[in-house]
C-alpha cells in the first residue's frame, strides 16, 4: 500500500525523484499514465496488469469505454528507475499534468499520483471542506 505526500522538483532533463519509501514496492519497472483530475497515475507492473484485464472486459461498443481507454492507454509508458531513483517523464505526460518544476508525489493505496504543485493545492483547497461529507457518504453503508 502506498501512502504519504512528498515534494520533489522536476529537473531540467525532465527527471523526477521517486521517494525511496515507494521504490521497492513499485519495482524497477512500472507504468506511468494520464490520471484523473490532471495528475499522473503510477502503477507497479502487477497493478497495471490488473487494470488492463479490467479494461479488456469493457465493451468496445460503449463510447465512454472507448474514450477512457484511448486517454488512459495512449498516455501509458513503461518507466524505469535510474541509479539515483529518478524517472524520465515523457513530454506528453508533463504537458498533460501541467508540471513545470515543483511536483507532489502522493501514495494513494495501489498507485502513486504525480501532481503539479499548483494543481494539487487547487484540488486540495477545493475539496478540504467536503472531506467529512465525502467520508460520510462513502462509509454510511458499513
Amino acid at each position: 500500500m502506498f501512502m504519504g505526500e512528498f515534494h520533489h522538483n522536476l529537473d531540467e532533463k525532465n527527471r523526477l525523484i521517486i521517494p525511496s519509501k515507494f521504490r521497492e514496492e513499485l519495482g524497477k519497472k512500472f507504468v506511468v499514465t494520464r490520471g484523473l483530475e490532471e495528475c499522473l497515475f503510477v502503477y507497479s507492473l502487477d497493478e497495471w496488469n490488473k487494470i488492463v484485464e479490467k479494461l479488456r472486459s469493457l465493451p468496445f461498443t460503449n463510447k465512454d469505454a472507448r474514450t477512457f481507454m484511448r486517454m488512459f492507454l495512449s498516455g501509458a509508458t513503461e518507466c524505469e528507475l535510474d541509479p539515483n531513483g529518478r524517472i524520465l517523464l515523457p513530454s506528453n505526460l508533463i504537458s498533460y499534468c501541467s508540471l513545470t518544476k515543483e511536483a507532489i508525489i502522493l501514495g494513494v493505496n495501489e498507485r502513486l499520483e504525480i501532481w503539479a504543485e499548483n494543481k494539487y493545492e487547487e484540488f486540495f483547497n477545493n475539496n478540504i471542506d467536503k472531506f467529512s461529507d465525502v467520508a460520510e457518504g462513502l462509509f454510511t453503508n458499513e
